[in-house]
């Protein structure tokens, strides 16, 4: 089980890490062609998102490699999931069908969850 969650975990915490740090230092021109929804959100709450997600995936890793506040691990994996609930509502709000990736961290958050409850 400690194998599953640091595979799952660690591929879930690389995503975020890679998509919060491009949200926190890209422009919007720079981030439109593979986001197209930044156009209907204020630049400042992007960046606030990139921050969320870069701590978020903090939050899945730190904790359990430390042992300091363990339970952090499965807050984090709540809110992944709570984050991509929101993502997949402002997609389709805007006319964007392309929810397959959300779908995808959405199941990736729900099994990483499960399993922080079984470390």
């Amino acid at each position: 089980m400690n194998i599953s969650y640091w595979t799952v975990a660690g591929l879930l915490a690389i995503f975020y890490v890679y998509a919060g740090t491009l949200k926190v230092i890209r422009s919007r021109d720079q981030l439109r062609p593979m986001m197209a929804w930044v156009d209907r959100i204020p630049l400042p709450a992007v960046r606030a998102l990139g921050a969320v997600e870069v701590l978020g995936a903090a939050g899945l890793i730190l904790p359990p490699l430390t042992g300091i506040a363990p339970l952090l691990a499965p807050a984090a994996a709540i809110g992944f999931i709570l984050l991509q609930t929101g993502a997949i509502t402002v997609h389709l709000m805007g006319e964007d069908r392309r929810i397959t990736l959300n779908a995808g961290l959405t199941v990736t958050a729900a099994v990483t969850l499960w399993l922080a409850t079984r470390l």
